[in-house]
């Protein structure tokens, strides 16, 4: 037993240091091995940075993890930004500044449109005078709806003429510059006694002014009308040879000679159209919306623009007429009115028919006109000559 015991602590002796051997060895082999397994750690690593490099898409993990690693300095600009948004809102703001001035582009239309105010007048313009009327009406329109007025005027006085008793040029400029602030029936009256007197220019230049003024006290404003008549008379003789010239920039030169005057004489004594702008006139065209001016010129220009030319001598004696004897200033007879439907101040005056028939004056009240030595057609149309100077 004992030999064996001590065979078997030989044994077991020789075992612990085999074993002991052993677990030296295995701790140096263990040792050794861990190096060789961060050998073996380091290329499963570059093996799969080789396999990375092979394979295409396993790059995109790579490329993934750089930005991962890189996403900070992409931060930075990102904080950055909105230092770069900062200039953009300036550049808004710059943008709306540089809008503003289009928003003010109003303004130089504004003195765009003054001119026309002012030119409004342009007959050109006029009319731009004539353009668009204030209520909205067309520049059509406006055309079409006066044509129509003077051809139902033309129907209501086929017979209208001059309200003015004369025989030649020279009776028909001296008789119209003294009808300026009185009545034709006034002047007719006082015209048979000085072209009795004084028939032709030269024996009027050569006439005692306190004669001539004897002779015109009637008709208001004696010694200027006198001292215009002799003016106008000498200027004949001595520039004209004693003819009425018939051209509109000669007679204009004559001493109390206007455009009113000259056209009175052009359109009727030598048959050249023209516009008689007379206070009736005036008021009448501006009644009717044909214009809003105010200055003769403009009116005449304005209104000439709606009309042809071969119209205006007798469109002039239609207003003149229809504003002596049914439109009258201060109270229009519109119930009597034959052009009331197109007239757009209609109801200003009397609408009542039998009313408006008492306001009507001449030959539409059933009483004499304006002339001693009036047409035959008038005449034949039932007006009745004015009585002479005194006759009651």
């Amino acid at each position: 037993m004992g030999e064996q015991g001590s065979d078997g602590g030989r044994k077991t002796a020789g075992a612990a240091r085999t074993a002991a051997a052993g677990t030296g060895a295995s701790a140096s082999a263990a040792k050794k091995a861990a190096p060789s397994k961060k050998a073996a750690a380091r290329k499963p690593a570059a093996a799969k940075k080789a396999a990375a490099e092979k394979t295409p898409g396993a790059t995109k993990p790579a490329a993934k993890k750089a930005p991962a690693k890189k996403t900070p300095a992409k931060k930075a600009p990102a904080k950055k930004a909105p230092a770069k948004k900062a200039p953009a809102k300036k550049a808004s703001s710059a943008k709306k500044a540089s809008s503003a001035p289009l928003k003010k582009a109003p303004a130089p239309r504004k003195q765009v449109v003054a001119p026309k105010k002012a030119t409004a007048s342009v007959p050109a313009a006029p009319a731009k005078t004539v353009a668009a009327h204030p209520q909205g009406e067309s520049r059509t329109a406006l055309v079409r709806r006066a044509r129509r007025i003077n051809r139902e005027l033309a129907e209501v006085y086929p017979y209208a003429h001059p309200e003015l008793d004369f025989e030649n040029p020279f009776q028909l400029v001296v008789a119209t510059v003294l009808s300026a602030q009185t009545t034709d029936l006034r002047v007719n009256q006082t015209t048979p006694a000085l072209f009795a007197k004084y028939p032709t220019p030269e024996d009027l230049a050569a006439a005692n002014p306190e004669e001539v003024e004897e002779i015109l006290r009637p008709t208001g404003f004696f010694r200027a009308k006198t001292k215009s008549v002799i003016g106008l008379s000498k200027a004949l003789v001595e520039q004209f040879g004693g003819e009425v010239p018939g051209r509109l920039e000669d007679l204009v030169k004559l001493p109390g000679v206007g455009r009113k005057t000259a056209f009175v004489v052009l359109g009727n004594a030598f048959g050249r159209p023209g516009i008689t702008v007379d206070t009736h006139f005036q008021r009448l065209v501006r009644r009717w919306k044909w214009t809003d001016e105010t200055d003769p010129d403009k009116i005449e220009a304005a209104v000439g623009a709606l009309f042809p030319k071969s119209d205006w001598t007798d469109l002039s004696h239609h207003v003149i007429w229809h504003g002596r004897r049914i439109c009258h200033a201060r109270k229009p007879a519109c119930g009597a009115c034959p052009i009331a439907p197109l007239c757009p101040a209609y109801g200003e005056g009397e609408t009542d028919p039998e009313k408006a028939k008492k306001l009507l004056k001449y030959e539409k009240a059933g009483q004499p006109g304006q002339r001693l030595r009036p047409p035959q057609a008038y005449l034949d149309a039932g007006g009745r000559a004015a009585p002479p100077l005194g006759a009651g």
